[in-house]
């Protein structure tokens, strides 16, 4: 009685795989998403008036730099296990690996481009 799955999903041994693994990834970066977001925010509101030397200083700092690299790291996982999960549930058709593929490097693209932002600010490359 433990097993969901249908009489021909237990045949071509799909469902009731992987879901579970996703949603504790979704809600493990989502509370960590909201730590690091909340000193994010506070970050940002301490240095929105300081001029750019000022910033670069403040990447400077390792707790700064690493707390906004988890932050990129965090949020692009999110996203990306959010997308991932419309994409599923709403495409139908042929273009739905083309979408799961699509979203895989557009998060990878999103994370390169902040943490290289971030890499520069804080060695002042």
């Amino acid at each position: 009685m433990s097993d969901f799955r249908t009489p021909l999903r237990r045949v071509r041994g799909l469902g009731a795989g992987g879901g579970t693994e996703h949603f504790w990834r979704q809600r493990l970066t989502a509370l960590s998403n909201a730590v690091l977001i909340t000193v994010f925010v506070i970050i940002l509101l301490t240095l929105m008036n300081d001029s750019y030397l000022d910033v670069r200083a403040a990447f400077g700092n390792p707790f700064v730099g690493i707390v906004m690299g988890l932050m990129v790291v965090s949020a692009t996982i999110h996203m990306k296990l959010g997308m991932q999960i419309i994409i599923e549930d709403y495409v139908h058709g042929g273009t739905k690996l083309p979408l799961l593929i699509l979203n895989t490097f557009f998060a990878i693209a999103v994370a390169a481009a902040c943490l290289y932002a971030i890499v520069k600010l804080s060695f002042g490359v």
